[in-house]
């Protein structure tokens, strides 16, 4: 219905004023047709509803690039500036970016729905590391597992024995 939405939007032109139209449609659009900057494109499309489009959907593979494209980023470290910005889309980052960017994602992370194995893999990787925020896990409290609530289940046992009681 939505990619049926945009032909007809789209149909005698690009439209200016993106803004009156459902965030939901801007998954269907590229931001070369957003009239105004890609980084407020991306922090409209951070806001749509992921669920438009499945998980194993190309467009959202396809956003993340053009995302990182717009924002600039040359490797694979995300600062929480761009984190903010990419929204939703940080669930589609890959274990390589997860790592890269420490503990910088965690919280971003943490609202994710669900993730591939070698996102998984990266999280643990990360908050084994001792290296962020919350410190090695043998110093966590019930205030950092509540911060951490939606990473609970990628966290494994060798991180969860080391969890004080």
């Amino acid at each position: 219905q939505l990619s049926c939405l945009l032909r007809m939007v789209t149909l005698h032109g690009i439209p200016q004023d993106w803004d009156a139209y459902p965030q939901d449609l801007l998954l269907f659009l590229s931001p070369s047709d957003y009239a105004g900057n890609c980084s407020q494109f991306f922090i409209n499309v951070g806001k749509a509803n992921e669920d438009v489009l499945p998980r194993d959907a190309p467009q959202r593979q396809q956003l993340l690039l053009e995302a990182l494209e717009c924002l600039g980023i040359p490797g694979t470290q995300i600062n929480q500036t761009n984190a903010e910005i990419l929204g939703w889309l940080v669930c589609e980052l890959d274990g390589d970016y997860i790592r890269s960017s420490g503990g910088t994602l965690l919280k971003d992370l943490s609202l994710c729905e669900s993730f591939l194995p070698e996102q998984e893999e990266a999280i643990r990787d990360v908050l084994s590391s001792g290296n962020t925020i919350f410190g090695p896990p043998s110093a966590w409290s019930a205030f950092t597992l509540s911060e951490l609530s939606g990473l609970i289940p990628v966290l494994g046992p060798s991180i969860l024995q080391q969890i004080p009681k």
